[in-house]
């Protein structure tokens, strides 16, 4: 009795660390030194069967090989996998997965997603018992991923795409080294203004959200919109971006660009005599847009400035500069902020940088820009524009009626007097910006 106790007192001390075999083992080499009578007590004892015991104790008869020591059970013991009992199992799976690229309509889950538990159930009609789990982890071993569809087809394109690209890295490239200004623009997409939900997450308390709007429409009262407009100077690292809040029009647009080279680019470039701008071939900067060419020509008239355009193929906006030097980091810079304001979003854009050094200023507009407004055939045939010899659809120069004007003049501290018609202040110069070396990566 007392030796039973004592072994039981054992068990209890060593059951949480010994495994299966671990304690078939350890109770066979007690029974064997307490030889006859040795394999009821441990079973009364550590509550392991007769059966066990004894099953132990042949495996010590026999001798243990080292290699099967880390194994608690024989090579090839316990249940065998679903797959092993249905050897056609994965193959009906694929099946069921491959329906939609057969062209046959009336296949099982042809017009249903391919979810694990739909997968399963269909199985099962078939007399497979297996569960969605399972499902998932066969489709893991099939090499299946959950995927979503991959933005790879461009679609009908010209086949002047290469010499395009080409061409504007070229043109960038001649209009720096002869320091003339290069910008690359774009309209982003428009933000809602009020307490609605904006992408992204923020460090905030835990379960204390910044509550907003449950839905994102603005209501039958209507409700405000920003339209930022974006100027990116490839050279510089510099952005400017105008905060519309009417329609974003080819008036718009040019009007942008004017603020940036009032506000900007004057100061930086203060010898030019061209102006390069590198615009998508759709939007308000269209590349058949009427209008859009007129308001080039009053810019071209008021600056001086010989107004160059070069437009992206169609199809390849994404390639944009301007997408993915300084609309990312804005988009960035205001996640999961609610833009509650026109005041918060001018600010939000014009507080974000990079490492790089990214300088961004941003102003609200509030002037009206209606649509549909057309220039007239005086307006039109005043343009001075000449196409370019390469894809002369896409590139074109705008000439001024006059030279620059000459009420641009810098007095011995650097600062500039700008007037015209639309314009009338003094602004102290910006200063030479840090230099990216993102420069000589064009395109």
């Amino acid at each position: 009795m007392q030796s039973e106790l004592l072994i039981r007192e054992k068990f209890l001390n060593l059951q949480s660390v010994l495994g299966e075999k671990q304690k078939r083992l350890w109770a066979a080499s007690e029974a064997i030194s307490i030889g006859h009578g040795g394999v009821s007590i441990l079973n009364r004892a550590t509550g392991l069967s007769r059966q066990t015991i004894q099953a132990g104790i042949n495996e010590l008869k026999r001798g243990i090989n080292p290699q099967d020591a880390e194994y608690m059970r024989r090579k090839g013991g316990g249940r065998k996998t679903i797959e092993e009992e249905n050897p056609h199992l994965l193959r009906r799976l694929q099946e069921l997965l491959e329906d939609h690229t057969k062209g046959d309509p009336m296949q099982p889950l042809f017009w249903t997603d391919k979810s694990t538990s739909n997968l399963a159930e269909e199985l099962n009609k078939e007399g497979y018992v297996i569960s969605a789990p399972t499902v998932a982890r066969l489709l893991h071993d099939l090499s299946y991923s959950l995927q979503a569809n991959s933005k790879d087809l461009g679609g009908k394109h010209s086949g002047k795409r290469n010499s395009q690209f080409e061409y504007i890295k070229a043109q960038i490239k001649l209009f720096q080294e002869d320091g003339q200004p290069a910008i690359s623009i774009d309209a982003k997409k428009k933000e809602l203004v009020g307490e609605f939900k904006n992408s992204g997450r923020e460090w905030r308390p835990t379960k204390n959200p910044i509550k907003v709007n449950v839905h994102d429409f603005q209501g039958p009262e209507g409700g405000k919109k920003a339209i930022p407009y974006g100027i990116y100077d490839l050279a510089w690292n510099a952005g400017w971006v105008s905060v519309g809040v009417d329609h974003d029009t080819a008036e718009f647009a040019v009007e942008s660009i004017r603020k940036w080279w009032v506000k900007m680019g004057s100061f930086t470039y203060e010898n030019a005599e061209k102006l390069l701008i590198i615009a998508d071939s759709g939007g308000s900067n269209s590349s058949r847009g009427r209008l859009w060419k007129a308001e080039l020509q009053k810019l071209a008239d008021e600056t001086g400035l010989e107004v160059t355009v070069c437009h992206l193929p169609p199809g390849t906006s994404k390639w944009n500069k301007i997408e993915h030097r300084l609309f990312c980091h804005i988009t960035q810079n205001w996640r999961a902020r609610p833009l509650t304001s026109y005041e918060v979003v001018v600010n939000l854009i014009a507080h974000t940088t990079t490492k790089t050094g990214l300088k961004v200023q941003s102003e609200l507009d509030k002037r009206e820009y209606p649509l549909a407004k057309k220039p007239s055939k005086n307006e039109m045939d005043a343009i001075l524009l000449r196409r370019h010899q390469v894809n002369e659809e896409w590139n074109y120069s705008i000439s001024p009626h006059r030279e620059r004007p000459t009420n641009y003049e810098c007095s011995p501290d650097k600062s500039r007097q700008i007037t015209n018609e639309k314009y009338d202040i003094t602004q102290e110069p910006l200063g030479k910006f840090k230099k990216s070396p993102i420069i000589s990566q064009i395109f």
